[in-house]
């Protein structure tokens, strides 16, 4: 279809001034400015709707973007996340409230402090396309023509013209953007050759201002220097050499006092799974993009789990290669997690003892006395972490500052001391030779195999009422699937709530495609991460959409797993 000109824009909404709300849809379609296209795809029902859908594509030709600033994934991508923030800054320096309502909103999906591919900038070689809502003018249920006309054709092209084109840039702050991309995603491709699971570069700054403010500590904070024995260092294609700790694959022990910086440090390395903007501070902290966050979650429900790994034995015959339950334990929901991350592909558990079950992690030797192996059904994961890690190839990141126990299944013990790390490795070992002897372990042979499991299709089910499909995303936690609420707030690496979105709707994608009763869990996340990695986000939505962003296989299963309506069986 032929872009109409911006006058008929202008035209259309001059005609329409007074009508009812509803005449809005008239506007529907693209229209040709001198140097962009603007495409209006949604037309809110009434002001107090969600705003309407709308996209402003810029060709290469007037944007003038280097080729130099978009050569490869790293770099569109670190652009795209780069424009969508001076889109909603320019969007922030014009007039809103032009009525009713959401009346004369411009928004659009902004990134935070990780760089995450989205749909709300794309960058190719031909276009710069921006997915943006708005609120259209209106009195009551009355059209504002003329404050349409000024917020789409004045307001509008301000906010293109300030935000899409290189010229109205920082070209050094492009620069500085996608160069700190390549270097992370060269830096985080190199960990398995260095044989780490993580990086944490010299100069680092790990703490965040807050619980809620994810920027980093804006005074005070000590800048991150690697114990010697753990530097390691690195070439990158921009930054050329740099030095930081490396954590090694195996077992990997974070003790220290209280306030001393272990659970920050292992924040920073369960981000490091994404890359930060520059000024982050945490830019060059990568870690395994396979590393996957456990804590125990008490009330989760758990479909068809075989925990037995951990769990075995429980009162009245209970079954545990098949555990089922609607108000899992601290410990029998810690156990799921562990065994439904290794059952989609984690390669590194990161486990902090704060947020762990203590009869899971470990159970000393005067409990052992009282309460005999007989009667314990858990094999604590103190007794299952080093065989993880001899014969699946799992590596553990855990901080402990309450048992020394760990001490005798470490490879590599890191001492947090006033926010510095220490390789306290060599002490630790020989603490753990004194005590030889001492402590029982209760391994029952091998860790056992991770059973598969084959998702029931129709115990997943996006509808509501009339509407087929009802996803409505409350915040980065929480959103609304069909009839059900699925609560994630215990899946600590979903970073945004355009990430939960795009959860969500490949849930909805891999119900619709993939999921036959014969597939298993993990053919299906291969399945929608190949759909996603040929045709890009934009396969997970029905229509272009702008606020998604993209997601791990990890975080899709957790929130696959978290419904309580799933059922599944065995292959």
């Amino acid at each position: 279809m032929t872009a109409r000109s911006d006058d008929d824009l202008r035209g259309l909404l001059r005609r329409i001034d007074g009508a009812g709300y509803g005449a809005y849809q008239e506007i529907r379609g693209r229209y040709a400015f001198p140097d962009f296209e603007l495409s209006i795809d949604h037309v809110q029902g009434d002001p107090f709707a969600a705003p309407s859908r709308l996209r402003a594509l810029v060709p290469q030709s007037a944007a003038r973007f280097p080729e130099e600033t978009r050569r490869g994934k790293s770099r569109s991508v670190a652009l795209a996340s780069f424009l969508a923030c001076a889109f909603a800054d320019a969007a922030g320096r014009v007039r809103g409230g032009r009525g009713s309502g959401k009346s004369g909103i411009v928004e659009i999906d902004r990134p935070g402090q990780e760089v995450l591919e989205r749909t709300a900038v794309l960058v190719s070689e031909r276009f710069v396309e921006a997915r943006f809502v708005a609120g259209l003018p209106a009195a009551g249920r009355r059209i504002l023509g003329r404050e349409a006309e000024a917020m789409l054709l004045g307001d509008l092209p301000e906010i293109v013209r300030g935000s899409l084109f290189y010229a109205s840039n920082d070209p050094a702050a492009i620069e500085r953007a996608v160069l700190a991309n390549e270097d992370a995603d060269f830096l985080r491709a190199a960990l398995d050759s260095m044989g780490l699971v993580a990086f944490v570069a010299d100069d680092s700054v790990l703490p965040r201002r807050s619980g809620v403010d994810d920027r980093p500590l804006a005074g005070g904070a000590i800048p991150f220097e690697s114990p010697p024995s753990l530097r390691a260092s690195i070439d990158l294609p921009n930054a050329g050499r740099v030095t930081g700790m490396g954590i090694p694959r195996g077992v990997t022990l974070v003790v220290g006092g209280g306030f001393h910086g272990k659970s920050t440090l292992l924040a920073a390395i369960e981000r490091g799974v994404y890359n930060h903007i520059p000024g982050d501070g945490r830019e060059l902290v990568v870690t395994d993009p396979a590393a996957m966050k456990i804590r125990a979650e008490d009330g989760r429900r758990v479909e068809g789990v075989d925990i037995s790994s951990f769990i075995g034995g429980l009162p009245f015959g209970a079954r545990t290669d098949f555990f089922s339950s609607d108000n899992a334990s601290g410990s029998t929901s810690q156990a799921a997690n562990i065994i439904e991350a290794l059952e989609a592909g984690a390669r590194v558990l990161l486990i902090d003892e704060d947020t762990a079950a203590t009869n899971f992690m470990i159970r000393d030797q005067r409990m052992r006395e009282l309460v005999v192996d007989e009667n314990e059904p858990i094999t604590p994961f103190v007794d299952k972490v080093r065989i993880l890690y001899e014969e699946k190839g799992v590596s553990t990141v855990l901080v402990a500052g309450g048992s020394g126990d760990y001490f005798d299944v470490a490879d590599t013990v890191i001492w947090m001391n006033a926010y510095v790390p220490i390789d306290a490795t060599a002490e630790a070992k020989a603490i753990a030779a004194r005590y030889l002897g001492e402590r029982k372990s209760e391994d029952r042979g091998r860790f056992g195999d991770v059973a598969a499991r084959v998702p029931l299709p129709e115990s997943i089910d996006p509808s509501r009422g009339r509407r087929e499909v009802s996803i409505r995303v409350h915040s980065r936690h929480a959103v609304q699937f069909g009839e059900e609420t699925l609560d994630l707030s215990a899946v600590s690496q979903i970073v945004d709530a355009s990430q939960t979105r795009a959860i969500a709707e490949a849930i909805r994608h891999a119900r619709g495609k993939w999921m036959d009763g014969q597939r298993s869990i993990k053919e299906i996340l291969d399945a929608v991460e190949s759909d996603v990695a040929r045709s890009g986000l934009d396969v997970l939505s029905r229509y272009p959409v702008g606020d998604l962003a993209a997601l791990r296989s990890l975080e899709l299963a957790a929130a696959l797993n978290r419904l309580r309506s799933l059922r599944v069986k065995r292959p």
